[in-house]
């Protein structure tokens, strides 16, 4: 029987649908090259906000109408536990994020006549994290995404994460090695390592443990791996999302600075720029103390990128409290933002708080800040012009198929032109001078 899988979400689902793919594939079943040729499609959910979660349940209610063996996993099932077979009556069935290994299982009982199975329990240690993740990643990718933490203890106000995706747990050191060591044999130069809130990597339950103490002095979790898995041959870049200013420190600093595998581009969400706003969300921070985390980055790289993500609209956040957020991400000078309208999510704190920021001032609060991240954006790269940027090469410009597209180390997205007929590697490490700089997009010349 062939499979699809549809994933909704962030880069932990599309990581997840991967996993599930590979336990697929091992137990005997093909993948699919559309809907039309498959006969089970999987719809991988996200909940985070309410538009996403209803795009996943409408394309599963979908799939149902066209008689496939439908299931939905994610984490919109943990949040509608048995209410998802009452938006779903037909569906076959459902699984929670932490219970996606038991997915062939659970196809051998639909085969034998069952339905309306439901998984969703709290595991501590996630089934299906070590299925083999290249079985199911197409021929010469050199990208893979790695989950090392799961779920979240930050507890923010506005935030359902916690409620879905359960305790962290921190995946053993030498497990997440031996995956990035085997995704290398295959071929991966680039490993993004995934986390709700990445740098607490060994907090809640060891990662090391049995390891003894790291011969170079690293006494924490997160950057000691880091520095093990720049050791792997064949890995040329290791990127990480997403962070929080509190793990910032000097040991993180520390590999920055000596390991070259390492980005130098940080995802840290600061969500908002006054204090006051910081407090009700639970973000544990100050406004100075995210501040001081951006420049402990920047002192030894003026380039080191910064990215972040904002919210608007929260309750009671007023106009002094909006203009402290534009201030803020001012003087961040982040390289790009990402801005979302607040709107509440069940069973969170701030769901209790009247939402009384109108949607249309939620609107011109978000066009003021993208406008703002524009410019910026612009000045950050006319900075870069003239520099060499060293990216792997990732395939034709989406927008003109006569230039190729790749990333540097900053994250940032690179296009160059290639002659006719001629075609780069996908994969290939290419230096590229910079002529010319737009907000988000850097054009070079091959040197």
């Amino acid at each position: 029987m062939k499979f699809l899988i549809h994933t909704y979400g962030c880069q932990m689902n599309v990581r997840d649908s991967e996993a599930v793919e590979a336990l697929l594939v091992a137990a005997g079943y093909e993948k699919a090259e559309g809907e039309e040729d498959a006969d089970i499609v999987i719809v991988n959910s996200c909940t985070v906000r309410q538009k996403a979660e209803e795009k996943a349940v409408g394309k599963a209610g979908n799939l149902i109408a066209a008689k496939k063996i439908t299931g939905l996993m994610g984490c919109a099932v943990k949040r509608m536990g048995e209410d998802v077979f009452r938006r779903l009556p037909k569906l076959d069935f459902a699984v929670g994020p932490r219970r996606f290994g038991l997915i062939p299982r659970i196809l051998e009982r639909i085969r034998a006549g069952e339905s309306r199975i439901l998984e969703t329990g709290d595991d501590e240690v996630p089934s299906g994290m070590d299925a083999h993740p290249d079985s199911g990643k197409s021929a010469g990718s050199f990208q893979a995404f790695v989950t090392v933490l799961l779920g979240c203890d930050n507890r923010c106000s506005y935030c359902i994460v916690p409620d879905v995706r359960g305790h962290e747990y921190s995946r053993p050191a030498r497990e997440v090695v031996a995956e990035v060591r085997a995704l290398a044999a295959h071929g991966v130069k680039e490993v993004c390592l995934l986390g709700q809130s990445v740098l607490r990597y060994g907090v809640r339950n060891a990662a090391w443990e049995g390891e003894g103490p790291d011969p170079d002095g690293y006494t924490e979790a997160f950057p000691r791996l880091l520095k093990e898995l720049c050791k792997i041959d064949g890995i040329e870049r290791i990127r990480f999302t997403s962070a929080h200013p509190r793990g910032c420190t000097d040991e993180l600093v520390r590999v920055y600075r000596t390991e070259p595998k390492v980005c130098r581009h940080l995802h840290l969400p600061v969500q908002s720029g006054s204090d006051r706003v910081l407090a009700e969300m639970g973000r544990r921070y100050t406004r100075a103390e995210y501040l001081a985390a951006v420049r402990k980055l920047r002192d030894f790289d003026p380039e080191f990128a910064v990215t972040t993500d904002v919210i608007v609209g929260y309750p009671g956040e007023t106009e002094e409290d909006f203009e402290a957020t534009r201030s803020l991400m001012e003087e961040a000078g982040f390289d790009n933002s990402f801005v979302f309208k607040y709107s509440p999510r069940p069973g969170t704190r701030s769901a209790k708080l009247p939402d009384d920021v109108p949607t249309a001032e939620k609107e011109r609060r978000d066009q003021v800040l993208l406008a703002d991240q524009e410019a910026r954006g612009q000045r950050r790269n006319d900075r870069l012009v003239g520099t060499v940027r060293e990216v792997l090469a990732e395939g034709p410009s989406k927008r003109n198929a006569a230039r190729w597209s790749g990333r540097d180390s900053g994250n940032r997205i690179v296009v160059w032109d290639v002659a006719e007929g001629c075609r780069e590697t996908v994969g290939a490490r290419v230096k590229l001078r910079i002529t010319a700089a737009h907000p988000q997009i850097l054009v070079g010349e091959k040197v």
